[in-house]
């Protein structure tokens, strides 16, 4: 029997007034997939997210969560159904603790727990040793586990990430992505947008690669990695 994803876009068509951004795309993430969704700049990638969250609702097509229709349901609604997010660029808030930004990230829960702080502080022992600073002082490192842990703090059964690796230092991408992966094999599912194909893709158990708001390639990350027309456009080979 075939799981039901955890997320999945059936024929989504989006537009920002009159321009046609997502194109009737398809795509899905099932239970325990790490997902990477590829493409240049412009190409509908964070649009794709947007529509995921809720931040954009689909002229025509659906949006599926757990094998339910939430295309017209509002981002809270979709995060309280196990949704969360890793933003571009963190979009940490600077003026408050990383204590208080944690306890942001668990807003649309009644339970929370120190078991919930544990967790994370475990995942993180650098977020541990800042909690009490201001989130706005940290280095573009310690920033990015602090959105993770954030994220993570609302229980998630999908994580999204916009572009992890931007605006990092080289040796950082790759501990950002080993973070990942380390989610990943303890069991978090995720879909991330992220302009570094190599990286993502040597990661990933899937992929999609979208092209001027269309999906013109997708499946395993490994044979997407051997892809002529991907190495081409996007690895550099």
């Amino acid at each position: 029997m075939t799981a039901t994803p955890l997320i999945e876009l059936r024929d989504v068509n989006t537009y920002y007034g009159q321009i046609h951004i997502l194109q009737d795309v398809n795509l899905h993430v099932d239970p325990g997939e790490f997902v990477a969704l590829l493409g240049g700049n412009a190409c509908g990638k964070s649009t794709t997210l947007k529509t995921c969250l809720g931040l954009v609702t689909p002229r025509t097509g659906s949006v599926f969560i757990n094998g339910e229709d939430v295309t017209h349901l509002r981002t809270a609604e979709r995060i309280r159904r196990g949704v969360a997010v890793v933003p571009e660029n963190r979009r940490l808030f600077g003026p408050m603790t990383v204590l208080e930004n944690l306890q942001l990230g668990a807003f649309t829960r009644s339970d929370v727990s120190e078991s919930d702080y544990e967790y994370v502080f475990d995942l993180f022992p650098r977020v541990a040793e800042r909690r009490q600073q201001l989130a706005g002082t940290l280095s573009g490192g310690e920033q990015q586990m602090v959105a993770v842990a954030r994220a993570l703090m609302a229980k998630p059964s999908l994580l999204l990430m916009d572009e992890p690796s931007m605006g990092l230092a080289p040796k950082l991408v790759e501990q950002s992505f080993e973070m990942i992966d380390r989610l990943h094999n303890g069991g978090v599912s995720m879909l991330v947008v992220e302009q570094n194909a190599n990286m993502a893709l040597s990661f990933a158990d899937r992929g999609y690669v979208l092209q001027t708001g269309r999906v013109v390639l997708d499946g395993p990350a490994d044979e997407l990695a051997e892809d002529e027309e991907l190495r081409k456009a996007y690895l550099g080979r």
